[in-house]
């Protein structure tokens, strides 16, 4: 599962969906002090009360297909794509330094997450809604023909800009069609990164275990023609092919409604409320919202409705006003403060082993002498399936009384990284790939947690900018790992050991987190 991602958008729409008095039965919205645009604010919540209203419906269950299946699936399909592609793809092209691809691809995640953050703000959902998967497969296709390393490169970095937009603008599409009272289906989503790493590595079982060169002993020449390693570029026309199929069943298949809010925020109200009733019509519903319930908020203040308002309302979540909100107190601070840093240290440590699994699998078995192209691809299958129950036991921990997200999230990140320090021991292929299976478990098990917990510690008004935070420091350090992994030398067991210390550093900075969410309401 790959820390790209899930971004601080996810909860920010959601977060305001009840900001309004009742008044003699009438629910009646409330302009929120401080902020950029209230007008927009206020009109915001009468949006989220009428899809409380509607409820959890058919177009919202559509939704979830093709934003779970397709937009959280892609967000960590292609990075394991990457981690998988990387042995063959070092061998053909004799490349000494191979995290060198994970660093072009990490890079471009950070550029899609920025630019297809503030973009769909600007141009709208439904646009960057399809072209972030289309620009993936438009790429991964061609990625298939690259003659040499750089190339790879390039191609990686460019298709990573499509992946790197899923989660911010399928999260944010999402949240504004979803009943405030079904929140709690954004943990279900989880469940399609693993399902996503699954299916990754079942199609690279054939295609790259049967059609690539075998890994050379160390000390060796690497003998390794293309006519002889054709697997990995069958596998990047399957995937980007894939891809293309997600495109095509988002563009042609699914009528996708342009969020209300965005339609609001450009000025257009009315198409606003249209969006609202269509929503609300495929569901079997019917809504009250009227045009009149917007208008009636222009008579308090002037709403801006261009691109730069739009900038402007997305970068109040990094105002130093929220910013500050966040280490309002000693304890406020003392929690920012260290779940930020548990972000960063994971967002270093996952892929510093995890983008390099099957490498690693690779080079160790054919030192240990009972491995070959076909166990490692096997393997990667094997290590997959254990993320599955990983992310749904995950889910369950959360909920056991004096254990909590704390415990769960501490025991689950600690046993990571312990068993990443188990994994040196291994003398042979078989008992490596145990110890990578417990890693894949606990850290799904890991991931699963702290996607819970880190949202419900951030008051509701910083949530934003609390989840924005977190995200950029597990983006940095994610872009950190390749570059230690190149001067720390992959055939040497020290990317193991720094990434196994940053996990038990992790789950040691988790018992001293101040706030345990379960059985509370948020902040």
């Amino acid at each position: 599962m790959e820390t790209d991602s899930q971004d601080g958008a996810e909860f920010d729409s959601a977060s305001s969906a009840h900001n309004c008095i009742v008044q003699e039965g009438e629910l009646v919205p409330v302009l929120l002090e401080g902020t950029i645009d209230p007008v927009y604010e206020g009109k915001a919540q009468v949006l989220n009360t009428a899809i409380q209203d509607i409820g959890m419906g058919r177009y919202q269950w559509q939704l979830f297909v093709v934003v779970g299946g397709f937009g959280w699936a892609s967000d960590n399909l292609w990075p394991i794509v990457t981690s998988l592609i990387l042995t063959p793809v070092a061998n053909e092209f004799h490349q000494t330094r191979p995290p060198l691809l994970s660093l072009a691809q990490n890079i471009g995640l950070l550029v899609g997450a920025m630019f297809w953050g503030f973009g769909c703000d600007i141009f709208g959902r439904r646009l960057a809604f399809n072209l972030t998967i289309g620009i993936t497969s438009v790429f991964g296709l061609v990625a298939a023909g690259s003659p040499n390393f750089a190339a790879i490169g390039c191609f990686a970095a460019l298709w990573s800009v499509g992946v790197g937009g899923n989660l911010p603008v399928d999260s944010a599409i999402f949240l504004e069609f979803l009943p405030g009272s079904h929140q709690y289906v954004l943990t279900v989503l989880s469940v399609f990164w693993a399902f996503a790493q699954l299916l990754a590595t079942l199609i690279a079982w054939p295609l790259l275990g049967n059609l690539t060169c075998q890994q050379a002993k160390k000390g060796q020449k690497e003998i390794c023609p293309k006519s002889q390693n054709m697997g990995w570029r069958y596998f990047m026309i399957t995937m980007g092919g894939l891809a293309m199929i997600m495109f095509c069943c988002r563009f042609f298949f699914f009528r996708l409604y342009e969020s209300p809010k965005f339609l609001m925020g450009r000025g257009r109200d009315e198409d606003a409320v249209r969006a609202v009733h269509e929503v609300a019509r495929i569901n079997g519903k019917t809504s009250n919202v009227t045009l009149a319930d917007l208008e009636r908020f222009n008579e308090e203040g002037h709403q801006g409705t261009d691109a730069q308002a739009a900038v402007k309302r997305k970068l109040e979540k990094f105002s130093l006003s929220h910013v500050r909100a966040l280490f309002a107190s000693p304890k406020l601070a003392w929690s920012t403060s260290l779940i930020i840093t548990i972000w960063g240290c994971i967002g270093l440590a996952y892929p510093l082993y995890n983008a390099f699994i099957p490498y690693i699998q690779a080079t160790r078995g054919a030192d240990f002498g009972d491995g070959s192209t076909y166990i490692t691809y096997r393997n990667a299958t094997i290590i997959a399936v254990l993320g599955v129950p990983g992310a749904l036991l995950g889910g369950a921990l959360v909920q056991i009384p004096k254990f909590g997200r704390k415990g769960a999230l501490a025991v689950s990140t600690a046993m990571t990284g312990v068993f990443l320090y188990a994994s040196t021991t291994a003398t042979n292929s078989d008992t490596l790939l145990g110890w990578n299976c417990a890693f894949n478990f606990t850290s799904n098990v890991m991931y699963a947690v702290l996607y819970c917990y880190t949202p419900e510690v951030f008051p509701t008004k910083d949530r934003g900018t609390g989840n924005a935070l977190t995200a950029t420091a597990n983006r940095v350090f994610g872009i950190m790992a390749p570059i230690i992994a190149i001067y720390a030398d992959l055939n040497t067991s020290a990317p193991v050991y720094v990434s196994g210390a940053l996990f038990i550093a992790a789950g040691i900075l988790t018992t001293l987190l101040p706030f345990e969410p379960l059985g509370k309401a948020s902040l």
